[in-house]
């Protein structure tokens, strides 16, 4: 995707009530990001699903000024990204209908003929549920799996920290973007996983960390 691609793509996010499922649609029927946002208004109500309301807001200019804000982000902090369509989008994440347009990524992660194990839980983990945890990916050392979690309190970093122990690659998702980092006492194990993997987000830099990014 270039550059160009990538600002119509951030600009066409940030449209209010255009999710991921909304936004595949249109780019299907459009071809692009940017055919979508200079498509006129006419056209765009012809398709299955697309009404007025959702097209109140949406040829305003502030899209572009964000997506331009968020690219020059991206650059200055080595953010890699991948397109919903591109060959190095996660396979699995396109059996998701909802599954997001673009996720940003840093580190080097490696999914492809992987095997894949997410593993999450309790914040608030006991000593013998450390212990099950560091035990279940000790034993899954021989299949050599990508460990998965998302990085928070508790079964989340513990997670991590066995597969780096283990040499195994681990990848963070993330429910924010990379403007921050939560929790701040996680900061210290950025370096160490994406020396072992990576993170992935699918927020942007001006996204608002809600509560509900964890389900997402």
């Amino acid at each position: 995707m270039t550059e160009h691609d990538l600002l119509y793509t951030l600009a066409l996010q940030q449209v209010p009530n255009i999710g991921d499922i909304t936004a595949k649609k249109l780019i299907s029927h459009c071809g692009s990001a940017e055919a979508v946002l200079k498509e006129k208004k006419q056209n765009l109500l012809k398709i299955d699903g697309i009404g007025s309301v959702l097209l109140k807001d949406f040829y305003q200019t502030k899209y572009l000024i964000l997506a331009e804000k968020e690219i020059q982000f991206i650059n200055d902090n080595g953010i890699d990204h991948v397109f919903f369509q591109e060959k190095g989008y996660p396979e699995k994440l396109k059996h998701c209908v909802d599954g997001p347009i673009l996720l940003f990524q840093t580190g080097n992660i490696h999914l492809k003929n992987q095997r894949i194990i997410s593993i999450v839980g309790t914040r608030k983990i006991t000593t013998s549920g450390i212990a099950f945890c560091e035990q279940l990916i000790e034993t899954l050392v021989p299949y050599n799996p990508v460990i998965v979690s998302g990085f928070a309190y508790g079964t989340d970093i513990t997670a991590h920290k066995a597969a780096m122990k283990h040499k195994l690659q681990t990848v963070a998702c993330l429910a924010h973007g990379f403007n921050q980092i939560y929790p701040k006492t996680h900061k210290k194990y950025m370096v160490p996983v994406e020396a072992h993997g990576g993170f992935f987000t699918e927020f942007t830099s001006f996204d608002n960390f809600d509560k509900s990014n964890f389900l997402k």
